[in-house]
């Protein structure tokens, strides 16, 4: 690979990676709040090593046993449909169209609940599976990320290496400031995901199907930026939607009919 095809993959490597991990931490640590630390953090633990697990026995048998065209060609359709998902909650967001993932509230409502069977002196089997299946269910989707990306490009040790250190980081950043979780720009990171996702899917799918880029691995910068403008046009149209629907509703109703709400989109 070109450096700048490994630049992308590590950049969103580190982000999916960073996005899932913020997520689970949130989970953990209102657990270990409310429950007591050991046992979510040997909870937390536990799930990191099954997910090491999983990369260590799944990717040396992706990148020796699979033809490399076949594999480009179905992780390329599988990071389109991954990244796609991505990409419209993202700009559903940005569009105000749709409530952005509030950590605070997340926390605030874990602590809720677990705070009511009381903090655990010692082992805490509550804390523990809730820690462990928070982190475990977050981290799957890592996983997905490190064996299609790193599958693809046969860089599976530098994409799992980058995940790991994204676990590490969101982990020290977290004991640091583990309350002040909602400050994290998730949604411009997930955007940004979703942007390199798609344009990797793409850039493989083609590769898979025989296809030859210009550029070569170039191609993968030309393609986030155009899709990065698909997803700037997008977003300030659908910003532009909801007044327009104020201003229908604002219109003289015909006589004898009572105004009704306007749906927007708010109610889908």
């Amino acid at each position: 690979m070109h450096h700048s095809s490994t630049a992308v993959l590590v950049v969103a490597v580190f982000l999916a990676s960073v996005v899932e991990m913020v997520e689970a931490l949130t989970v953990v640590v209102a657990v270990g709040v409310t429950r007591g630390w050991r046992s979510a953090l040997e909870g937390a633990a536990v799930a990191l090593l099954a997910l090491s697990g999983i990369v260590g026995a799944i990717g040396p048998a992706i990148v020796h046993y699979v033809p490399l065209p076949s594999l480009r060609l179905v992780v390329g359709g599988m990071l389109l449909v991954f990244g796609l998902q991505w990409l419209r909650k993202a700009v559903l967001r940005a569009a105000g169209l749709k409530a952005k993932h509030d950590e605070g509230a997340v926390f605030s409502e874990h602590v809720r609940m677990l705070g009511a069977g009381g903090a655990g002196r010692r082992r805490d089997t509550t804390a523990f599976a809730v820690a462990c299946k928070a982190v475990l269910l977050e981290g799957l989707e890592v996983v997905v990320v490190v064996l299609t990306l790193g599958g693809s490009a046969h860089r599976i040790g530098l994409a799992a290496m980058v995940a790991a250190a994204a676990v590490l980081l969101v982990a020290g950043v977290g004991a640091a400031v583990a309350r002040q979780l909602s400050s994290v720009p998730e949604n411009a990171m997930k955007m940004g995901v979703g942007l390199m996702l798609v344009s990797f899917g793409t850039f493989w799918s083609g590769e898979g199907a025989g296809a030859h880029w210009p550029g070569s691995d170039l191609v993968i910068v030309i393609l986030v930026a155009a899709y990065g403008a698909v997803a700037w046009l997008a977003t300030r149209l659908l910003r532009v939607r909801p007044a327009e629907g104020d201003h229908a509703a604002r219109a003289p109703t015909p006589r004898g009919l009572a105004a009704q709400p306007s749906g927007g989109f708010d109610a889908a």
